[in-house]
């Protein structure tokens, strides 16, 4: 298949993918950045940001942010966000592991004794444009 065909083939059937707008709101402070990383399984949700397919840094505007990941193909993804409030680009805890800094995911999924769970946050994507809101917790 010559690449001009499989390129067209890739843009009829979506192949391309689509940009994910993620609406982050009741930020804390302006004080920081907020981070996003986007998951396309359970793999490292939502602790490891190395285990995402894609990461994002944005500013915080008031009390909201806004990450965006461009060429989204559809699937099943989870967002995970955390305010970075004093900057330093970690997620600071305190006793016990508890963050110390607002953190959401997707789907408005809470953990219970822990993190949650890919399952509980995950979006099904059509690879078209999409928006979501992830409120964030302190």
């Amino acid at each position: 298949m010559s690449a001009a065909l499989l390129a067209w083939v890739l843009l009829i059937e979506g192949g391309a993918g689509g940009a994910l707008t993620v609406a982050v709101s009741e930020v804390r402070s302006a004080n920081g950045r907020v981070g996003c990383a986007l998951y396309d399984g359970p793999k490292g949700f939502p602790t490891d940001a190395s285990a995402a397919v894609a990461r994002r840094w944005c500013p915080v505007q008031g009390t909201e942010a806004q990450c965006r990941f461009d060429g989204v193909a559809a699937g099943e993804y989870a967002v995970a966000c955390f305010h970075d409030e004093n900057g330093n680009g970690e997620l600071d805890r305190g006793v016990f592991g508890i963050p110390n800094e607002g953190t959401g995911a997707s789907n408005d999924a809470k953990g219970f004794l822990g993190p949650p769970k890919f399952d509980d946050a995950k979006v099904k994507l059509s690879g078209g444009d999409t928006q979501l809101e992830v409120k964030l917790r302190y």
